[in-house]
């Protein structure tokens, strides 16, 4: 749905953005749902839900930066910590092939809370009714403060997991 959505948005046709990012989450949710379900969860589909999820947000947010509906400081926020993780996980699975990071409750937040920023922004469009222009705000501020928060979180837990065991005078491992 990505490039109709993106199309949608750069043509100013708000009311079918919307839908279609409500569209988007609805099924991406339900995919979800079934797979747990089912039982249908696999190692590909566990990395490829997350990119494309990431993938989609990032695009919106260059989209409707591009289209000044939302502030630059934002997107660069965002696809700052993004492309740090990014980076991060990179050179970690290079150098010791670790890649088991799971999401964090902040990492989870701040995905919500960009979700809840692209949604507000985009029904923002549609009616320009005071409690919407609140809640957008309110949406950007959260969604940058979360992404800080969960960028240092990140940053965090990386350093506590590949921290190497101290070594005493001797060159002996502390126990």
């Amino acid at each position: 749905m990505m490039p109709f959505l993106v199309a949608a948005i750069l043509e100013g046709e708000y009311l079918l953005s919307f839908v279609l990012f409500a569209v988007a989450g609805l099924t991406d949710g339900l995919d979800g749902f079934l797979a747990r379900m089912l039982k249908q969860r696999s190692m590909l589909g566990q990395y490829l839900d997350p990119v494309a999820d990431k993938l989609l947000l990032s695009t919106l947010f260059l989209v409707l930066m591009h289209k000044q509906l939302i502030p630059v400081t934002v997107t660069v926020l965002v696809f700052g910590r993004d492309l740090g993780i990014l980076l991060v996980a990179a050179i970690l699975y290079a150098a010791v092939g670790r890649r088991d990071f799971p999401p964090s409750i902040f990492g989870k937040a701040n995905t919500l809370a960009q979700i809840t920023a692209v949604a507000a922004v985009l029904l923002h469009q549609l009616t320009t009714a005071y409690w919407v222009s609140w809640f957008r705000s309110m949406a950007l501020d959260a969604t940058m403060v979360l992404t800080v928060v969960s960028g240092l979180d990140y940053a965090w837990l990386v350093s506590r997991r590949t921290a190497t065991p101290a070594v005493n005078g001797a060159g002996a491992r502390k126990p």
